[in-house]
């Protein structure tokens, strides 16, 4: 429901920050690059890092930017010529984030994706734990939909709904989409001059989900539906998420200056939703622990081969296991980084010697705290 009586959440707090970019505001009407506009976003991005942010960025625009330079007509386009716009389209479109984070000494990182990667665990993992190690480096990754390979049965089709999915994933706490409407309106504002903008939503209910109309725009594929059903996965996953316009230049300073925009408010924090998800998965196998292992746990720490003296049960990378006091009782769920016969293997041994056992380097701790509910 609409709240006019919350505060909006503060962009300048964010911990970590996904930003989603349409092909309107990247690519102008005759398929080229609206590099002012991107330098600018880049400077926000700078601003964003130098306040101790992380920033992901979600990015369309790479078959607008393959079809202008193949000439491909207007209008829909055929599997084969998207893909192949796609093809030529990401390459201007990497370089062009390359090109216009380099002199804020920023580096940029290109993350393809489709909809099977964040449904499939073990590339789910994948994926988390190199966006992870990324910003952990201190890259900008710039996501976008693999559609050089993706078909219609394996896309997210939007990328509003591929930008939530990526802030769940990386346990981001706002989400902004950069959009060509200022806001989630009560009815299409181009349509009915009095629709009126909600500028908080504190809860989605079925209410708000039927004013969402089509999409007003000749290249954004993502309308209200799509939006809502982006914030409904952020906010369930403890991430703020706002709509606003983005064609202006700068556009989050100009959300931090207090542009119109809509808020829709978290469930929670992400890394609570985080755990209570994992928590209620079924575990697949058990790992017995050592006290001193326990007690590492406790402060915090992840759980390293060494502290588990024993491994049962049948599962693979990234499936839950059970994790086990010296006494037998549970003390938590874990999502683990070895298969069982791995695990097995390298139980109760030090983690420099797992290369040695396995034959290739490890993945470093057994259950990283970041997978694990206590």
């Amino acid at each position: 429901m609409a709240s006019l009586t919350v505060a909006r959440p503060d962009l300048g707090a964010a911990r970590r920050l996904v930003v989603k970019i349409g092909s309107a505001l990247l690519v102008n009407g005759k398929g080229g690059l609206r590099g002012d506009w991107l330098r600018a976003l880049a400077a926000d991005v700078a601003g964003a890092k130098a306040r101790g942010s992380d920033v992901i960025l979600v990015s369309s625009g790479s078959i607008a930017l393959g079809r202008g330079v193949l000439g491909l007509p207007k209008g829909a386009l055929t599997l084969d010529q998207s893909q192949a716009a796609a093809s030529v389209g990401q390459i201007r479109l990497a370089r062009a984030y390359e090109e216009a984070l380099a002199p804020h000494g920023l580096t940029a990182g290109q993350v393809l994706v489709t909809l099977e990667d964040t449904e499939d665990r073990r590339r789910y993992l994948n994926s988390r734990a190199t966006m992870q190690t990324l910003l952990g480096l201190g890259v900008v990754p710039i996501v976008n939909e693999n559609d050089t390979v993706a078909t219609d049965e394996i896309r997210y089709g939007d990328n509003d709904r591929l930008a939530a999915q990526i802030a769940v994933t990386v346990g981001a706490d706002q989400l902004i989409l950069l959009s060509d409407v200022d806001g989630f309106y009560s009815a299409n504002p181009k349509e009915d001059p009095t629709a009126r903008r909600f500028d908080i939503v504190d809860r989605i209910t079925p209410e708000i989900e039927a004013m969402a109309g089509d999409p007003v725009s000749g290249l954004s594929k993502g309308g209200m539906k799509t939006k809502l059903m982006a914030a409904k996965t952020a906010v369930s996953g403890g991430c703020a998420m706002a709509i606003m316009e983005g064609s202006v230049e700068q556009p989050l300073s100009a959300l931090m200056a207090g542009a119109a925009c809509t808020w829709f408010l978290p469930q929670g924090d992400p890394q609570v939703a985080r755990k209570r998800w994992i928590a209620a998965m079924k575990p697949r196998g058990e790992l017995a622990l050592d006290a001193g292992a326990v007690a590492a746990l406790t402060r915090g720490k992840s759980l390293l081969p060494a502290g588990v003296n024993g491994v049962t049960g049948q599962f693979g990378r990234g499936d839950a296991v059970a994790i086990l006091g010296p006494d037998g009782a549970a003390r938590g769920v874990g999502l683990i980084r070895y298969t069982a016969d791995e695990a097995r293997a390298i139980a109760g041994r030090r983690s420099g010697d797992i290369e040695g056992i396995l034959g290739y380097a490890g993945r470093g701790p057994m259950v990283h705290r970041d997978d694990m509910a206590l």
